[in-house]
């Protein structure tokens, strides 16, 4: 946790460095959830279940949710593994409290789903809206 909250903190300095033009510093968060089960779908309202019950009230100013479809390769047998996901984008302010947010929606979505990850990409951008 202490580390993810000094990678954000890492991040936002090199924007603040180079300077917003448009906008404000700030970070852009990404999380890709897998949308299965033990092989079988997981059904667009639980999604939207989740998202409203754990993402949204964690982010209430806003976020955008993408379908998509990836691929990974099982640290424990080396195969590689395919499923439909959906990622949700958040344009954010960095720091612990942040940090901590994401961290509580990752380990929300593992455990409710049985999904051995999240996974979650973060780096510095620019926001205005």
């Amino acid at each position: 946790m202490r580390f993810a909250a000094l990678l954000l903190a890492a991040a936002l300095a090199g924007c603040a460095a180079n300077g917003c033009r448009a906008g404000e510093p700030a970070m852009l968060a990404q999380l890709y959830f897998g949308r299965t089960m033990h092989g079988q779908p997981i059904d667009d309202a639980a999604w939207r279940d989740f998202l409203a019950a754990s993402v949204t009230p964690r982010f209430p100013d806003g976020l955008t949710v993408l379908d998509g479809y990836g691929q990974w390769r099982s640290r424990a047998t080396g195969a590689i593994g395919r499923e439909v996901s959906t990622v949700v984008m958040i344009a954010t302010d960095a720091g612990a409290e942040t940090a901590a947010r994401l961290a509580a929606i990752r380990a929300e979505y593992r455990a409710r789903f049985m999904q051995d990850s999240v996974g979650l990409v973060t780096g510095a951008a620019c926001s205005s809206f």
